[in-house]
């Protein structure tokens, strides 16, 4: 059964965070202007070196922001998931975007300019604030994942990955299955390594039953074990 694409109401109710910071006027002024649309996997979002246009907020689905390094190897800097924003900083640092994103998934994204935004935060202080929060929260994951993704060695930056996607993404209802289904080139740049050294070192997790694998799907077998790895590095 295909799904209706989400009202109007049911697109506020998601983004309530951002919609209960703002005035009646202002409230008119992002829906006037608010759009919605479906992306196909991997469809681009917004490029590295564009202007920033728009702020986006995944209503269903997930999206990957990266960067091309060297060799054109990807980084994937973080993941968004409903109902979290995103492409709004090179915006507030008056730069061009320094990464890409993308669908991860089949996902639908609502974007709202991001001059109206900026118009509003220079009068709405609660947005301002917002915002602020947002940033330093992003801020905070990012110092954090640079840390591990330097100093660890690969099987502690893998186990820290999948724990990060356990505590992002949550579990099936078999409470161990982590529900993402990462490809082993996208967990690999998730964990700035080869493709072929997340091949090795899921299997050798697998081996030493801190995890099973199922095609895409990663169960947890040893929580604790795997946090051991993430931890010693």
């Amino acid at each position: 059964m295909q799904k209706k694409d989400p009202t109007f109401s049911e697109i506020t109710r998601l983004i309530s965070d951002l919609w209960d910071t703002l005035t009646e006027p202002q409230r008119e002024a992002v829906a006037d202007n608010l759009s919605i649309r479906k992306y196909k996997k991997n469809e681009i979002i917004y490029a590295e070196e564009e202007i920033p246009t728009c702020i986006y907020c995944v209503l269903a689905g997930k999206a990957k922001i990266y960067r091309d390094g060297v060799g054109g190897r990807s980084q994937i800097m973080r993941m968004a998931k409903p109902v979290e924003y995103f492409g709004y900083r090179a915006y507030f640092a008056n730069e061009r975007y320094v990464t890409t994103a993308a669908a991860f998934e089949p996902s639908t994204i609502c974007s709202i300019p991001i001059s109206i935004i900026g118009d509003i935060v220079k009068e709405n202080n609660k947005l301002a604030v917002f915002f602020i929060r947002q940033l330093a929260a992003d801020l905070g994951q990012a110092d954090e994942r640079t840390v591990n993704l330097t100093q660890k060695h690969i099987r502690g930056r893998l186990a820290e990955s999948l724990l990060f996607l356990k505590e992002s993404y949550g579990l099936e209802e078999d409470g161990a299955t982590i529900s993402i289904y990462l490809s082993r080139e996208d967990l690999a740049s998730l964990s700035n390594m080869t493709t072929s050294n997340a091949i090795r070192t899921l299997s050798n997790f697998a081996g030493e039953h801190i995890i099973a694998i199922d095609g895409r799907k990663i169960k947890i077998i040893n929580e604790e074990a795997l946090r051991k790895v993430s931890k010693t590095g």
